[in-house]
């Protein structure tokens, strides 16, 4: 990772004050241990008119891993091979965020005994990172940069591959600043948008960084247009931890607009965030209209078909109505996760006797699957590649024959209401589409029409006037004349 900090002078203000604030010799090189790396501080040029200090951070893949356990990217773990073989050696991130911290400690905080005018006054500064992660591309980039006071932000996207143009652009952008800022500010601005354009922490996220990232954006994150954000992708989207930044902000913009003490407004917190109500969780919003919809259709004997670890089979064990669950999964490892939190190994043996986990593929028919009351597909549908849906269509409804069928599914139009999103991408990396409600109609239409179903549909989240709800589901439910005609016909 590299970053270099450049700025002008004269012989009465030499550029060479930039050591002095920077706390660092440009007369030689110095290496720094950090936890995961080296850090390097050099200066390739270094002149009354013109200086340049640069930052060379070579990180250690191995210690990297052995640090952080595997985890990576707000604590999920890395595939195997990628957690040695990833870009984070070479592109800007919260490891050059970090190395920035112990490296460049006393500049972040605005401290120079030597000058102390010098370091709180603006100066022409130029800053370039070669290799910087944009999940957002160039206009996110000058969207966070541009209202920080730089008169120029470069961000230009970095090609897959220069010998093969037609592959188009990379996710990394070549970043540079220039403007007149005070030194302290340019650095906490940087210290904060990098996590936030590689929308990744290469650590744990914990309570005290609400702290760290009020003390870096302290005079311009409150008021910056894009603060929610920011401080959603700094703090991982941590809900609690967003939530408690966002009203700290919020106060200390008060505070400001009526000219209050800030400490005093700001310790006032705690109490007002016990009184607001936590909104639900889409999730939870997911799970009680699955439930009830399936009381409602009388359901005893149920299938969760792509269960995943379990979260659905866990919600309807707790119901004595469901006397029958089966979790049908492909993948073993989600039906080894889904056993340990069901407990199936210390669970009694009436309730174990209620519930199964089998492997399975939706795309293939199963008589095990046959005579249940109802079938959950809840998002499922958008992991599979849309040449398979007529596969999974007649697995199910062809050949299973649930009298219910419950498909829940992303409205793709609901996700220009999520902030943190960034245009065209869609909310899960496997997710091979997700439909707008009027394409999720005419699909559950054409496969209710086929096979003898009725269909009608659910809001699932708030129902926004303009783009609906977050989560739409089908309700299938097998016409009773449809399925008589049809045993008559086979036993003729």
């Amino acid at each position: 990772m590299f970053l270099t900090i450049s700025t002008t002078g004269s012989p009465e203000r030499p550029a060479t004050d930039l050591g002095f604030l920077l706390h660092k010799h440009p007369e030689r090189a110095q290496a720094f241990s950090t936890s995961h790396g080296t850090a390097h501080v050099f200066y390739p040029e270094a002149s009354a008119e013109r200086c340049t200090a640069a930052l060379l951070l070579e990180v250690d893949p191995v210690a990297l891993v052995r640090k952080g356990k595997g985890k990576g990217r707000g604590g999920a773990p890395d595939a195997a091979l990628a957690q040695y073989v990833n870009d984070r050696p070479y592109a800007a991130s919260s490891l050059l965020s970090v190395a920035m911290s112990t490296v460049f400690k006393s500049a972040l905080s605005g401290a120079c005994k030597a000058m102390p005018e010098r370091a709180a006054a603006p100066m022409e500064l130029r800053i370039e990172v070669p290799a910087l992660p944009a999940r957002g591309g160039a206009e996110l980039v000058r969207k966070l940069f541009g209202p920080l006071g730089w008169t120029r932000v470069e961000a230009e996207a970095v090609p897959l591959d220069e010998t093969f143009p037609e592959w188009g652009d990379s996710r990394y952008v070549r970043l540079v600043l220039e403007g007149e800022l005070r030194l302290a500010d340019a650095l906490r601005q940087l210290y904060v948008l990098l996590p936030v354009l590689d929308d990744a922490k290469h650590y744990w996220v914990a309570p005290d960084e609400v702290d760290k990232l009020l003390r870096a954006g302290e005079g311009w994150l409150a008021e910056h247009p894009e603060h929610k954000l920011i401080t959603s992708r700094y703090l991982a989207r941590r809900w609690g931890l967003t939530r408690q930044a966002m009203e700290r902000l919020e106060l200390v913009r008060l505070a400001e607009a009526d000219d209050l003490d800030v400490e005093s407004v700001d310790n006032a917190v705690d109490e007002r965030s016990d009184t607001e109500e936590r909104p639900v969780p889409l999730a939870v919003h997911r799970r009680d209209a699955i439930l009830a919809a399936l009381t409602a259709a009388g359901a005893g004997r149920v299938l969760d078909l792509g269960c995943g670890q379990g979260q659905l089979v866990q919600a309807l064990l707790k119901d004595p109505r469901f006397t029958e669950i089966v979790g049908l999964d492909v993948s073993m490892r989600a039906l080894t996760i889904a056993s340990r939190r069901l407990k199936l190994d210390r669970m009694g043996e009436r309730q174990a006797s209620r519930v199964t986990l089998r492997q399975g593929s939706l795309t293939y028919t199963d008589k095990r699957l046959k005579g249940y009351d109802a079938a959950v597909l809840s998002e499922v549908i958008e992991h599979l590649d849309p040449e398979r849906l007529p596969a999974l269509e007649f697995a199910v409804f062809g050949s299973a024959r649930p009298r219910t069928v419950l498909v829940t599914t992303p409205n793709v139009e609901y996700n220009v209401r999520w902030e943190t999103l960034p245009a065209g991408h869609t909310r899960h990396g496997d997710h091979r589409f997700e439909w707008t409600r009027a394409e999720f109609r005419a699909w559950a239409e054409e496969v209710a029409g086929r096979h003898g179903y009725g269909v009608a549909y659910v809001p699932i989240g708030p129902d926004d006037p303009e783009v609906g709800p977050p989560t739409q589901m089908a309700v299938f439910s097998l016409s009773t004349t449809t399925d008589e005609t049809q045993k008559e016909a086979k036993a003729a």
